[in-house]
């Protein structure tokens, strides 16, 4: 069994009203076995589990359960950058903690994702200047004579000026949903891209990963917005301490969750053999 077979087990099924016979196989797992293995796993690759979980939408409470277990093995790690071993006792694992999420939300992101619209805010209107065409009567409205006299026309009491107005308009960029999809513009998600030039060679199509997002389907959440929150803590670290280190550092956690959910699987496929 594979880790990404579990979530079906987490979703209500309604009855199967037929006359066919339920699986009497021997291999067949029945769902205490699967509750079975998945403990068995957990107490193995806890991270890993939890991890996985979390990024599935599965629960809440394993999502929070990986980010702590990653923010432990940070400070197990961090005193190997120089610059993290320098922050104060009481900041450091702040940090690590904000660290540690910002690694989660990188490791859970996927191409069916949404994002906060970087246009409007979230608040699925902005704000845009548009000139609006105003009627004015300077000397009073035109008297009703005016309708029904020949060669008199109302238009002859009005003044049109054109006023500048701020007014908020439906964001562009989401089209007023506040959110926009995390997919990579050159995929779509889907991870591959056709190559042109050895498409035109060959003279059929050649698929390869996406250049764009090196096959992830996704772009990935940016380092600086991590960097950002932790600026709100402390400004011990500088924005070049933090490319040139720190950043790195960084990276690793969100591998490590990719490590982590790897041997989960490998645990899972030792309990269900």
């Amino acid at each position: 069994m594979k880790l990404e077979d579990l979530p079906k087990y987490y979703s209500p099924k309604s009855p199967g009203l037929t006359d066919a016979s339920a699986s009497t196989s021997k291999d067949a797992l029945s769902i205490t076995d699967v509750m079975a293995a998945q403990g068995m796993t957990q107490n193995r690759a806890e991270m890993g589990f939890s991890a996985f979980l979390g990024k599935m939408g599965i629960s809440m409470n394993d999502r929070e359960r990986a980010t702590e277990l990653l923010t432990e093995y940070a400070l197990s790690r961090c005193d190997r950058v120089a610059a993290l071993r320098k922050l104060p006792a009481e900041i450091k694992p702040a940090v690590m903690r904000i660290m540690a999420s910002y690694a989660f939300e990188d490791y859970a992101r996927s191409a069916a994702s949404k994002k906060q619209c970087p246009c409007c805010h979230g608040k699925k209107f902005i704000e845009s200047e548009v000139f609006t065409n105003k009627i004015q009567y300077p000397d009073g409205k035109p008297p009703v004579w005016a309708k029904c006299t020949k060669g008199v026309y109302p238009s002859y009491w009005e003044e049109w000026k054109k006023v500048r107005e701020v007014v908020k308009v439906a964001c562009p960029e989401c089209g007023g949903k506040g959110e926009v999809s995390t997919a990579c513009k050159d995929c779509r998600g889907r991870g591959v891209a056709i190559h042109r030039e050895e498409s035109v060679k060959r003279g059929m199509p050649v698929i390869r990963d996406c250049q764009r997002c090196g096959g992830r389907g996704c772009e990935r959440l940016p380092s600086t917005e991590a960097f950002n929150a932790i600026c709100n803590v402390t400004d011990a670290i500088s924005l070049d301490t933090w490319k040139k280190t720190v950043k790195r550092f960084y990276d690793t956690l969100v591998v490590q969750f990719d490590i982590e959910e790897a041997w989960a699987e490998q645990q899972l496929k030792k309990v269900t053999r």
